[in-house]
Protein backbone atom coordinates (compact mmCIF):
# COMPACT_ATOMS: atom_id res chain seq x y z
CA UNK A 1 0.00 0.00 0.00
CA UNK A 2 2.99 2.53 0.88
CA UNK A 3 4.17 2.01 -2.74
CA UNK A 4 0.85 2.47 -4.27
CA UNK A 5 0.33 5.77 -2.40
CA UNK A 6 4.21 6.58 -3.33
CA UNK A 7 3.61 5.88 -7.02
CA UNK A 8 0.38 7.75 -7.09
CA UNK A 9 1.33 10.91 -5.41
CA UNK A 10 4.68 11.12 -7.26
CA UNK A 11 2.77 11.10 -10.42
CA UNK A 12 -0.04 13.72 -9.04
CA UNK A 13 3.30 15.56 -8.43
CA UNK A 14 4.74 15.49 -11.44
CA UNK A 15 1.36 16.33 -13.14
CA UNK A 16 1.06 19.42 -10.88
CA UNK A 17 4.87 20.09 -11.72
CA UNK A 18 4.37 20.55 -15.62
CA UNK A 19 1.35 22.99 -15.19
CA UNK A 20 3.00 25.16 -13.04
CA UNK A 21 6.17 25.14 -14.76
CA UNK A 22 5.13 27.69 -17.26
CA UNK A 23 3.34 30.07 -14.35
CA UNK A 24 6.57 30.37 -12.90
CA UNK A 25 8.61 31.37 -15.94
CA UNK A 26 6.41 33.82 -17.03
CA UNK A 27 6.73 35.59 -13.10
CA UNK A 28 10.07 35.20 -13.09
CA UNK A 29 10.71 37.39 -16.35
CA UNK A 30 7.94 39.23 -16.04
CA UNK A 31 6.32 39.34 -12.51
CA UNK A 32 3.01 38.87 -13.88
CA UNK A 33 0.61 36.12 -12.47
CA UNK A 34 -0.22 34.30 -15.15
CA UNK A 35 -3.67 33.03 -14.41
CA UNK A 36 -4.69 32.31 -17.82
CA UNK A 37 -2.25 29.71 -17.95
CA UNK A 38 -5.10 27.21 -16.21
CA UNK A 39 -7.11 28.02 -19.62
CA UNK A 40 -4.20 27.01 -21.90
CA UNK A 41 -3.70 23.80 -19.96
CA UNK A 42 -7.36 22.84 -20.95
CA UNK A 43 -6.97 23.83 -25.06
CA UNK A 44 -4.16 20.84 -24.52
CA UNK A 45 -6.75 18.90 -23.60
CA UNK A 46 -9.01 19.71 -26.24
CA UNK A 47 -6.20 20.11 -28.89
CA UNK A 48 -5.64 16.46 -28.10
CA UNK A 49 -9.11 14.96 -28.43
CA UNK A 50 -9.26 16.71 -31.93
CA UNK A 51 -5.38 15.24 -33.07
CA UNK A 52 -6.55 11.53 -31.55
CA UNK A 53 -9.27 11.60 -34.21
CA UNK A 54 -6.20 11.68 -36.77
CA UNK A 55 -3.41 9.71 -34.76
CA UNK A 56 -3.83 8.12 -31.44
CA UNK A 57 -0.11 7.66 -31.16
CA UNK A 58 0.22 9.40 -27.73
CA UNK A 59 3.58 11.14 -28.61
CA UNK A 60 1.84 12.63 -31.86
CA UNK A 61 -0.91 14.09 -29.80
CA UNK A 62 1.27 15.75 -27.36
CA UNK A 63 3.42 16.66 -29.85
CA UNK A 64 0.39 18.73 -31.39
CA UNK A 65 -0.53 19.94 -28.21
CA UNK A 66 2.47 21.83 -27.41
CA UNK A 67 2.74 23.15 -30.83
CA UNK A 68 -1.02 24.30 -30.39
CA UNK A 69 -0.37 25.64 -26.74
CA UNK A 70 2.55 27.29 -27.49
CA UNK A 71 1.35 29.54 -29.87
CA UNK A 72 -1.90 30.39 -27.82
CA UNK A 73 0.90 31.60 -25.03
CA UNK A 74 2.82 33.30 -27.80
CA UNK A 75 -0.35 35.41 -29.05
CA UNK A 76 -1.32 36.13 -25.74
CA UNK A 77 1.66 37.27 -24.56
CA UNK A 78 1.89 40.09 -27.05
CA UNK A 79 -2.07 41.33 -27.32
CA UNK A 80 -2.78 40.72 -23.89
CA UNK A 81 0.15 40.86 -21.69
CA UNK A 82 1.99 43.71 -23.59
CA UNK A 83 -0.16 46.00 -23.83
CA UNK A 84 -0.41 46.17 -20.28
CA UNK A 85 3.34 46.09 -19.12
CA UNK A 86 3.43 49.53 -18.02
CA UNK A 87 0.06 49.47 -15.61
CA UNK A 88 0.44 47.91 -12.29
CA UNK A 89 0.38 44.33 -11.81
CA UNK A 90 -2.74 44.24 -10.43
CA UNK A 91 -4.05 45.60 -14.04
CA UNK A 92 -2.43 42.58 -15.66
CA UNK A 93 -3.88 39.69 -13.08
CA UNK A 94 -7.07 40.62 -13.51
CA UNK A 95 -7.21 40.24 -17.19
CA UNK A 96 -5.42 37.03 -16.87
CA UNK A 97 -8.61 35.86 -14.59
CA UNK A 98 -11.18 37.42 -17.47
CA UNK A 99 -8.72 35.80 -19.96
CA UNK A 100 -9.27 32.44 -18.38
CA UNK A 101 -12.65 32.99 -17.51
CA UNK A 102 -13.05 33.73 -21.47
CA UNK A 103 -11.57 30.65 -22.52
CA UNK A 104 -13.52 28.42 -20.35
CA UNK A 105 -16.83 29.79 -21.26
CA UNK A 106 -15.46 29.57 -24.73
CA UNK A 107 -14.90 25.53 -24.62
CA UNK A 108 -18.37 25.32 -23.38
CA UNK A 109 -19.62 26.66 -26.41
CA UNK A 110 -17.64 24.73 -28.82
CA UNK A 111 -17.04 21.77 -27.34
CA UNK A 112 -19.95 21.52 -25.17
CA UNK A 113 -20.28 21.23 -21.47
CA UNK A 114 -19.91 17.21 -21.79
CA UNK A 115 -16.84 15.38 -20.58
CA UNK A 116 -15.07 14.18 -23.89
CA UNK A 117 -12.90 10.69 -24.08
CA UNK A 118 -8.92 10.66 -24.66
CA UNK A 119 -8.61 7.63 -26.95
CA UNK A 120 -4.98 7.45 -27.24
CA UNK A 121 -2.47 5.15 -27.33
CA UNK A 122 0.84 4.83 -25.35
CA UNK A 123 4.45 4.48 -26.97
CA UNK A 124 5.28 0.80 -27.03
CA UNK A 125 2.78 -0.37 -25.53
CA UNK A 126 2.89 0.45 -21.82
CA UNK A 127 -0.36 1.65 -21.19
CA UNK A 128 -1.19 -2.41 -20.73
CA UNK A 129 1.87 -2.87 -18.23
CA UNK A 130 0.60 -2.99 -14.90
CA UNK A 131 2.55 -4.20 -11.33
CA UNK A 132 1.61 -4.22 -7.72
CA UNK A 133 2.57 -1.24 -7.44
CA UNK A 134 2.40 1.36 -10.17
CA UNK A 135 0.53 0.75 -13.76
CA UNK A 136 0.57 1.46 -16.84
CA UNK A 137 -0.74 5.21 -17.44
CA UNK A 138 1.17 6.11 -14.70
CA UNK A 139 4.47 4.69 -15.58
CA UNK A 140 3.51 6.91 -19.32
CA UNK A 141 2.77 10.23 -17.13
CA UNK A 142 5.97 10.17 -14.95
CA UNK A 143 8.39 9.21 -18.14
CA UNK A 144 7.28 11.94 -19.80
CA UNK A 145 6.36 14.38 -17.04
CA UNK A 146 9.94 13.94 -15.93
CA UNK A 147 11.79 14.16 -20.04
CA UNK A 148 10.04 17.31 -20.22
CA UNK A 149 10.97 18.56 -16.92
CA UNK A 150 14.67 17.89 -17.90
CA UNK A 151 14.71 19.24 -21.30
CA UNK A 152 12.87 22.87 -19.98
CA UNK A 153 16.53 22.10 -17.44
CA UNK A 154 18.78 22.30 -20.40
CA UNK A 155 16.92 25.19 -21.80
CA UNK A 156 17.03 27.50 -19.01
CA UNK A 157 20.41 26.61 -17.89
CA UNK A 158 22.53 25.23 -20.78
CA UNK A 159 21.33 27.48 -23.68
CA UNK A 160 22.08 30.73 -25.23
CA UNK A 161 18.26 31.11 -24.98
CA UNK A 162 17.75 30.43 -21.66
CA UNK A 163 20.79 32.75 -20.21
CA UNK A 164 18.74 35.33 -22.22
CA UNK A 165 15.64 34.65 -19.98
CA UNK A 166 17.97 34.52 -16.83
CA UNK A 167 19.15 37.75 -17.59
CA UNK A 168 15.91 39.49 -18.60
CA UNK A 169 14.42 38.10 -15.35
CA UNK A 170 17.33 40.45 -13.59
CA UNK A 171 17.01 43.34 -15.81
CA UNK A 172 14.87 43.86 -18.49
CA UNK A 173 17.48 47.58 -19.30
CA UNK A 174 20.69 45.92 -18.83
CA UNK A 175 19.82 42.76 -20.61
CA UNK A 176 18.82 44.81 -23.47
CA UNK A 177 21.82 46.79 -23.51
CA UNK A 178 23.87 43.71 -23.49
CA UNK A 179 22.10 42.72 -27.30
CA UNK A 180 19.28 40.95 -25.86
CA UNK A 181 16.21 41.02 -28.04
CA UNK A 182 13.95 41.16 -25.07
CA UNK A 183 10.56 40.87 -26.97
CA UNK A 184 12.01 37.72 -28.52
CA UNK A 185 13.26 36.41 -25.18
CA UNK A 186 9.61 37.22 -23.52
CA UNK A 187 7.96 35.57 -26.51
CA UNK A 188 9.96 32.32 -26.30
CA UNK A 189 9.98 32.13 -22.68
CA UNK A 190 5.59 32.01 -23.27
CA UNK A 191 5.82 29.35 -26.01
CA UNK A 192 7.79 27.27 -23.98
CA UNK A 193 5.78 27.13 -20.60
CA UNK A 194 2.27 27.33 -22.83
CA UNK A 195 3.87 23.42 -24.68
CA UNK A 196 4.63 22.47 -21.36
CA UNK A 197 0.89 23.65 -20.07
CA UNK A 198 -0.17 21.55 -23.25
CA UNK A 199 1.74 18.73 -22.56
CA UNK A 200 -0.06 18.35 -19.00
CA UNK A 201 -3.42 18.78 -20.27
CA UNK A 202 -2.90 16.11 -22.68
CA UNK A 203 -0.99 13.42 -20.00
CA UNK A 204 -3.97 14.79 -17.34
CA UNK A 205 -6.91 13.59 -20.10
CA UNK A 206 -4.81 10.60 -21.09
CA UNK A 207 -4.39 9.32 -17.54
CA UNK A 208 -8.40 10.15 -16.41
CA UNK A 209 -9.79 9.82 -19.54
CA UNK A 210 -11.60 12.78 -19.91
CA UNK A 211 -11.20 16.60 -21.03
CA UNK A 212 -14.00 19.22 -20.01
CA UNK A 213 -14.18 22.64 -20.33
CA UNK A 214 -13.66 23.12 -16.07
CA UNK A 215 -10.68 21.03 -15.98
CA UNK A 216 -8.34 24.12 -15.39
CA UNK A 217 -10.39 25.79 -12.51
CA UNK A 218 -8.19 23.88 -9.42
CA UNK A 219 -5.40 23.26 -11.23
CA UNK A 220 -5.23 27.40 -11.42
CA UNK A 221 -5.22 27.54 -8.11
CA UNK A 222 -2.90 25.20 -6.98
CA UNK A 223 -0.30 26.48 -9.70
CA UNK A 224 -0.92 29.80 -8.08
CA UNK A 225 -0.38 27.94 -4.15
CA UNK A 226 2.87 25.93 -5.58
CA UNK A 227 4.24 28.60 -7.08
CA UNK A 228 4.23 30.81 -4.17
CA UNK A 229 5.87 27.85 -1.77
CA UNK A 230 8.22 26.92 -4.32
CA UNK A 231 9.48 30.60 -4.46
CA UNK A 232 7.92 32.49 -6.85
CA UNK A 233 10.18 32.40 -10.35
CA UNK A 234 12.07 29.40 -8.59
CA UNK A 235 11.65 26.49 -11.22
CA UNK A 236 13.07 23.81 -9.03
CA UNK A 237 11.62 25.04 -6.12
CA UNK A 238 8.25 24.48 -7.90
CA UNK A 239 9.08 20.85 -9.11
CA UNK A 240 9.87 19.64 -5.17
CA UNK A 241 6.58 22.24 -4.04
CA UNK A 242 4.62 20.30 -6.68
CA UNK A 243 5.89 16.72 -5.52
CA UNK A 244 5.37 17.35 -1.56
CA UNK A 245 1.74 18.87 -2.52
CA UNK A 246 1.06 15.14 -4.77
CA UNK A 247 2.20 12.78 -2.12
CA UNK A 248 0.94 14.89 0.81
CA UNK A 249 -3.02 14.98 -1.33
CA UNK A 250 -2.32 11.53 -1.41
CA UNK A 251 -1.42 10.38 1.70
CA UNK A 252 -3.98 12.26 3.53
CA UNK A 253 -6.90 11.17 1.65
CA UNK A 254 -6.50 7.75 2.87
CA UNK A 255 -5.98 8.97 6.38
CA UNK A 256 -8.88 9.49 9.15
CA UNK A 257 -8.38 13.44 8.64
CA UNK A 258 -9.75 13.23 4.70
CA UNK A 259 -13.35 13.79 6.25
CA UNK A 260 -11.95 17.05 7.73
CA UNK A 261 -9.73 18.32 4.96
CA UNK A 262 -11.08 17.63 1.45
CA UNK A 263 -7.96 16.97 -0.94
CA UNK A 264 -8.54 20.14 -2.76
CA UNK A 265 -8.46 22.42 0.12
CA UNK A 266 -4.88 21.25 1.35
CA UNK A 267 -2.86 23.25 -1.05
CA UNK A 268 -4.57 26.48 0.32
CA UNK A 269 -3.87 25.13 3.68
CA UNK A 270 -0.11 24.59 2.63
CA UNK A 271 -0.18 28.62 1.02
CA UNK A 272 -1.67 30.19 4.18
CA UNK A 273 0.91 28.25 6.67
CA UNK A 274 3.98 29.09 3.98
CA UNK A 275 2.69 32.80 3.67
CA UNK A 276 2.22 33.08 7.86
CA UNK A 277 6.19 31.40 8.26
CA UNK A 278 8.31 31.80 5.09
CA UNK A 279 6.65 34.38 3.02
CA UNK A 280 9.20 33.86 0.63
CA UNK A 281 8.39 30.57 0.00
CA UNK A 282 10.63 27.49 0.77
CA UNK A 283 13.39 27.55 -1.66
CA UNK A 284 12.67 31.42 -2.72
CA UNK A 285 14.92 33.95 -2.22
CA UNK A 286 14.04 37.25 0.16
Amino acid sequence: MLWQQLANGATMGMIYALITLGLTMVYGVLRILHISHAGIFAFGGYIAVAASRVSQNLALVVAAAMLGCGIMGVLMQKWLYRPLLAESKVVSLIASIGMFIFMEDLFRLMAGPYVLPLPVLAPLGLDRFETAHITGNQLVVLIASIALLIVAWFLINRTRLGLAWRATEQDFETASAFGINIDRAVASNFFLGSAVAGAAGVLVGFYYNSVYPTMGSVPAYKAMAIAVMGGLGNVWGTVIASLILGLVETFLVTSPLAFILPRDSIAFVALILVLLFRPHGLFGRR
